[in-house]
């Protein structure tokens, strides 16, 4: 008997290959340079801008994700893939950071080191052998933390309403099979 890969695994599964992808094959470096003041401003504007946007597009999505009429199948796909694509935001600005300022982060000298650190900080595990010790990178770890905070309470909320939904049908199925029989 031949057992089919579900729909859903496979888009998972191909939106973490994609964004592994071009978080491996994105060039990091900039045009201008952001160590003198102009620079930085901008860099600084660049950031609050990509942040706000980032943060709006997530919004957008986790809006329509918790809407009742789209499947849980749908809403927890969205959930990962918005996940996928906030991991490697950050990741990129981690490793960035450190090629510009190397006294942000201690242990983070790849990109790999970068991913692994967004990973372990989405996870709140904190392993401590990559730590943000700069200001800035204290800034952007704890915007990171708050934008894991809300997709996993997004994914909590999606599953808590799931499960509700499905009690609340089962329990009127029951109520309406008891007053047939009565």
């Amino acid at each position: 008997m031949k057992r089919r890969v579900p729909v859903h695994a496979v888009r998972n599964g191909a939106a973490a290959v994609c964004a592994l992808l071009l978080y491996y094959s994105v060039p990091v470096g900039w045009v201008f340079e952001l160590d003198a003041w102009p620079g930085q401003v901008v860099g600084v504007v660049a950031f609050v801008a990509s942040v706000a946007g980032l943060g709006w597009l997530v919004w957008q999505r986790i809006e329509h994700l918790l809407e009742e009429s789209t499947a849980l199948g749908e809403r927890v796909d969205g959930v990962l893939l918005v996940l996928c694509i906030v991991c490697v935001v950050f990741a990129l600005v981690y490793y960035r950071m450190q090629q510009l300022h190397p006294n942000q982060f201690t242990g983070l000298e790849t990109r790999t080191d970068a991913l692994y650190y967004t990973l372990v900080t989405l996870g709140t595990i904190g392993y401590g052998d990559i730590h943000a010790t700069g200001q800035a990178a204290r800034i952007v770890t704890m915007v990171q933390i708050v934008f894991d905070l809300v997709v996993l309470g997004t994914l909590l909320a999606i599953v808590t309403t799931s499960v509700t939904s499905r009690i609340r049908a089962a329990n009127e199925v029951s109520a309406a099979a008891r007053d047939t029989t009565r």
